[in-house]
């Protein structure tokens, strides 16, 4: 299949609102839903930005029968990371998950999706998420490219990303296309206060060292890159998308419901 998407619209995007000194105080009574898939992960650099910020992390694995809020009332927002697993897999708990998106959806909380959680957001909103038709991998560096809708709403994004993916999705209809690549031209996408990311920006030097040995067998995967190439391109580029990632979390949890600020 195709992942090109024509759908990309010149909508206008706000840049990520600047918190303030009062609202990061205020904020910081509340953590941040993790969402993690196996028994060892862990929300990596994602989760040191948001202790770095305050906050908590609320770490739930629904995999193993942790269950899921009714209501992001009593959360700053919600990350749900990668896996091995795909989004089309039957099992209970990768349907639970896509369907309980909708909650996060509904209120306008802060979301993102990283990798298998993008891929759910993806399909939540009624994309199709499946390989690339010619069974092509991401797996180690590779280039994006921040679209006008993704420079306006976050600055200086890395030249390449970390990645570690066999499926790609389609924009969802009425979202805005933020960074795209060139075998999975989807990389990052936004619609409403939910954002999904196809790469890793998550992954620090000791989940690379992990993952490279125990997934070993992926770099015979088309398109992977062989694992010294890891290290040695993460010494290129891992400052600038730790930058980035920084600026982003920042700002996406600064986000607040249309309806909220209505009221305010």
């Amino acid at each position: 299949m195709s992942f090109r998407t024509d759908r990309f619209g010149s909508a206008e995007v706000v840049p990520f609102p600047r918190r303030t000194p009062s609202a990061v105080a205020s904020e910081t009574q509340l953590p941040v839903l993790i969402i993690l898939h196996q028994e060892s992960s862990t929300p990596g650099r994602v989760g040191n930005a948001l202790r770095a910020l305050g906050h908590r992390l609320d770490i739930r694995r629904p995999r193993f029968g942790d269950p899921l809020p009714e209501t992001l009332d009593q959360h700053a927002g919600a990350v749900v990371f990668g896996g091995p697993m795909s989004a089309n897999d039957s099992d209970d708990y990768i349907r639970r998950e896509i369907d309980w998106i909708e909650i996060p959806l509904r209120e306008q909380r802060p979301f993102l999706g990283i990798c298998l959680g993008a891929q759910m957001l993806a399909m939540q909103l009624g994309a199709r998420v499946a390989p690339h038709a010619d069974a092509l991998t991401q797996i180690g560096y590779y280039p994006i490219r921040p679209t006008a809708a993704g420079h306006a709403l976050c600055p200086a994004w890395p030249a390449q990303v970390y990645h570690w993916h066999r499926e790609g999705f389609e924009l969802p209809v009425g979202a805005e296309l933020l960074a795209e690549g060139d075998d999975f031209p989807v990389q990052a996408f936004r619609t409403g206060n939910a954002f999904g990311v196809q790469f890793h920006p998550d992954v620090t030097y000791a989940m690379m060292h992990r993952w490279t040995t125990r997934g070993y067998d992926g770099f015979s995967a088309p398109g992977a890159r062989q694992r010294h190439h890891h290290f040695a391109d993460r010494a290129v580029y891992d400052v600038a998308e730790r930058a980035w990632l920084d600026h982003f979390i920042d700002g996406w949890l600064a986000r607040r419901p249309v309806l909220a600020q209505a009221a305010e």
